[in-house]
């Protein structure tokens, strides 16, 4: 199990940063096999994991307030069956927790889901149009 987790960690950490162009090229990874199926698995999801990443990229949320965004991660992890705790310290926040048969090491993988407060001038079609105030300013 322990070893399965280890390769999952690897995958996200590959595929996150370079979501739609990810490869075992962007982590080290001495064992030809396993970068061989790193790159299969990436591939299988890539399509998707940059369908979220749009997603999100075009309702950003500020901090303490990413109710929609929480939401679909927590959506997310209860698909794949993972118990899922909201609002975790009074705020949007979700923990998920994958449970193994056997005793054994713990692995965390912890990540943002805020938004900064900025206007986007790009011209793609996951652009964010949404508004909001922040410091008493409204974005521009």
């Amino acid at each position: 199990m322990f070893e399965r987790l280890k390769r999952f960690a690897i995958v996200l950490s590959a595929l996150l940063p370079f979501a739609g162009r990810a490869t075992a090229q962007h982590v080290v990874v001495a064992d030809p096999a396993l970068a061989a199926d790193i790159d299969r698995r990436t591939a299988a999801i890539t399509d998707k994991v940059t369908g979220w990443r749009h997603d999100v990229h075009q309702h950003p949320e500020l901090g303490y307030a990413e109710k929609r965004t929480s939401a679909l991660v927590a959506a997310h992890l209860r698909s794949l069956g993972i118990e899922v705790q909201e609002n975790v310290g009074g705020i949007p926040g979700v923990v998920g927790t994958l449970k193994g048969g056997k005793p054994g090491p713990t692995v965390a993988l912890r990540a943002e889901m805020d938004a900064l407060p900025v206007a986007e001038m790009v011209d793609v079609p996951f652009k964010s149009t949404v508004r909001t105030t922040y410091n008493g300013q409204e974005t521009e």
